[in-house]
């Protein structure tokens, strides 16, 4: 498989990542900031799917620079809850601020994708020190965000398009709908973030434990998503693996992966015996929790034996009473980054708007035609492939894939002969991609 960075180079990006103020976000030093971050996630997807040496994780770990990640994540996550819809108010973006506007946005979905391959390691979650409260916090806001909206049915229907198909477009109300549907994709990675987290509690410090359980109430949240599985379509799609896919009739009744961190995330929130010793199982959480009994079907415990456990214990509760926990006096910590970035920006909002507006997504030409040199080369085609859980299939067999198209890169042939035979039918697809890229080079001034 091919690699993306070297040892070397992995640990120079990790070194150099900082703190950054929110009135940076945008500007050429915050883009090369992104530009690892994207990089090293890119790398650390390729060596867990590869199972080798995860070295960006041991890397994080070892320079203490997992606090700096959650932090990026939450400064961006701040920006585009308070700046972004003011900027939107102030101007109408042309297709160039838009797109690198998107990219801002995509930050945030980039760094909890790289934060979800490597706090599934206890040793993560130690070194992310007092942050993980802040990512505790974050966790809770996603999914009680992600629960609200199933309800409501506000769930996207449609997949997150490519950076490459957005440069086609050029409104902010495009720009909205994309960070609507990154919005969801980042909440799903938070329910994996949030499962990783409840797998370790044994190791972090009580403070965790009890901002998860009786600051946020996190196992009734998590009864809120088995509710309502926002990713279930009805039983004809799921949302698997970074896009919404048909059901065949023999997995309706299957577990995916994001059902399974659930009830996994329950099983550890109420089984674990520091959870019970200091979770309140007062009436409202009892009732709210035996409402999980309906979805303890034998369908569901086969495949996930350990939740006959959780069964049993529910069956304990529904004719018992435990013992409330005590309420002893203790110091906790608690959560900084999101308090402190509010508090240091709480009046300034408009203003940062209204220069961000101005100074930096409004670039030269020379800064567009540098950022998006930069850009197609963060983005490496060859290696992402290796990123995508399905393999290539030809356009015109249906057999797997070995090379692409030469001219629009985007349609998979076995052979020669299969990519001749289907040329008709994808002539026309091929000529609208590649008007696509050459409206983007003129776009951007890049030289073919």
């Amino acid at each position: 498989m091919d690699s993306l960075l070297l040892y070397g180079e992995a640990e120079g990006y990790i070194q150099s990542l900082e703190k950054m103020s929110l009135r940076d976000i945008g500007s050429p030093r915050w883009f090369r900031q992104h530009e690892f971050i994207e990089k090293l996630n890119m790398q650390a997807i390729l060596n867990a799917s590869a199972n080798q040496e995860e070295f960006i994780k041991d890397l994080f770990v070892s320079l203490g620079k997992i606090p700096t990640l959650i932090h990026a994540m939450i400064l961006t996550e701040v920006w585009k809850h308070k700046v972004f819809p003011i900027m939107c108010k102030l101007q109408d973006f042309n297709p160039k601020s838009t797109f690198l506007l998107y990219m801002v946005i995509h930050h945030e979905a980039t760094t909890i994708n790289l934060l979800e391959t490597i706090m599934y390691h206890k040793e993560s979650s130690e070194a992310a020190d007092d942050s993980v409260l802040d990512l505790v916090d974050y966790c809770h806001r996603k999914l009680t965000l992600l629960a609200g909206r199933s309800v409501s049915g506000e769930i996207p229907t449609e997949d997150r398009i490519t950076h490459t198909q957005l440069l086609d477009t050029g409104s902010v109300q495009d720009l909205q709908r994309q960070s609507d549907m990154l919005e969801f994709e980042i909440s799903i990675k938070a329910l994996s973030v949030l499962c990783y987290i409840t797998d370790h509690i044994e190791s972090l410090s009580l403070s965790v434990l009890s901002r998860m359980l009786c600051t946020h109430n996190m196992p009734c949240v998590l009864v809120q998503l088995v509710e309502n599985c926002p990713w279930n379509r009805g039983t004809l799609e799921k949302y698997t693996e970074g896009r919404w896919r048909p059901v065949l009739p023999e997995d309706q009744l299957k577990l995916n992966k994001h059902d399974g961190q659930v009830w996994m995330a329950l099983l550890n929130l109420i089984l674990k015996p520091d959870c019970q010793r200091k979770y309140h199982f007062n009436s409202f959480n009892k009732a709210q929790l035996l409402k999980l009994c309906g979805f303890l079907t034998e369908v569901v415990i086969d495949q996930l034996p350990n939740l006959l456990d959780l069964k049993q214990f529910l069956g304990q509760l529904a004719v018992t009473d435990p013992v409330a926990p005590k309420n002893d006096l203790i110091l906790e910590q608690v959560p900084e980054i999101w308090n402190n970035i509010v508090m240091e920006n709480g009046n300034k909002w408009k203003a940062i708007a209204k220069f961000q507006v101005t100074h930096v997504f409004n670039p030269s030409e020379s800064e567009l035609r540098e950022q998006a040199s930069r850009l197609s080369q963060t983005y490496n085609l060859d290696v992402m492939e290796n990123l995508i859980p399905d393999k290539p299939k030809c356009g015109a067999c249906g057999r797997m894939g070995a090379k692409r198209c030469s001219r629009c890169q985007g349609e998979w042939y076995c052979n020669r002969e299969c990519q001749v035979k289907h040329w008709p039918k994808h002539k026309p697809a091929c000529k609208l991609m590649t008007e696509a890229v050459q409206k983007l080079q003129e776009e951007l001034n890049i030289s073919s």
